[in-house]
């Protein structure tokens, strides 16, 4: 009696007797619900040891504000996890919406205050963000990147993915979810009828050992062209039984030696920067 309070459960519950009508059973019909959710989150935190993320990000251009943006995302990303995994113990659709949101905030910020016409620079960045397990499991959320690929190592090459089990949305920032309370205080090109949930994380397994999951930025590939998917494939056949890291360094030799190809047709302009992130299963 008296104490300090030493935490927020403590806190809520000096507040709760300053109500009208406050029972001891309220404060323990409280205390005991936030201790099982404690319990659950310290159920969820568990399974972070044997649970790696990847974090992809790809602002358009290379000048100052590209990085700018990049920045953003990136430092925006480690503050919200902190607290994702303190309040849930692990990442959760919203922790996403909450990101986007932020990029949002930035397009509508650099519209209102007008844009040089020549100026090409747009807020843009896209974002992959996957988590992979030891079973080879692999969810992740896709805003506006190139979708991941893998390779297996039974059929020697890429295998087709169903689309419908590969949910992508716009770029972060463009596009804001109907049914947001704040959606008309920002600049959207499209609005999506509702809020992420559980549904909109696809979901990628690598079945056998030596199975590769292909994780890149459009300036190694950018997802579509059906010559360049044959090509890459081809290298990864060539140096599947590498590590990882050889892997990867092959992948990326092979696109620099494509850079040169453009310079010497004039097409500077499609070069751009490259990611590349294999993960191999053992």
């Amino acid at each position: 009696m008296g104490d300090t309070p030493r935490n927020s459960v403590d806190a809520h519950v000096q507040w709760l007797k300053t109500r009208p009508g406050y029972k001891p059973s309220v404060a323990a019909e409280y205390r005991r619900a936030k201790s099982s959710e404690q319990v659950r989150i310290s159920e969820d935190l568990q399974e972070l040891y044997t649970t790696a993320g990847v974090l992809l990000v790809d602002a358009q251009g290379h000048g100052i504000i590209s990085a700018k943006i990049a920045s953003t995302v990136h430092d925006t990303f480690h503050s919200l996890m902190l607290s994702e995994l303190d309040h849930s113990g692990k990442t959760t659709p919203g922790f996403f919406e909450k990101i986007n949101l932020r990029l949002a905030q930035s397009v509508t910020a650099r519209n209102a205050l007008g844009r040089n016409k020549d100026d090409n620079t747009r807020e843009i960045a896209t974002m992959l963000y996957g988590e992979i397990r030891p079973t080879g499991h692999f969810r992740f959320v896709n805003f506006g990147h190139p979708p991941p690929l893998v390779f297996s190592a039974e059929f020697n090459r890429f295998m087709e993915i169903d689309d419908a089990r590969m949910v992508q949305f716009l770029a972060l920032g463009l596009e804001i979810p109907e049914d947001h309370p704040d959606r008309n205080k920002y600049l959207s090109m499209a609005i999506r009828p509702r809020q992420m949930n559980s549904s909109d994380v696809a979901e990628i397994t690598l079945m056998s050992p030596g199975d590769l999951l292909f994780l890149y930025t459009d300036g190694v590939y950018d997802g579509s062209d059906a010559q360049d998917r044959l090509l890459i494939e081809q290298v990864i056949r060539e140096h599947k039984n590498e590590p990882a890291r050889g892997i990867c360094n092959a992948i990326l030799e092979y696109a620099v030696k494509q850079d040169l190809i453009l310079q010497e047709n004039g097409e500077e302009d499609r070069i751009d920067d490259k990611t590349v992130f294999i993960i191999k299963r053992g």
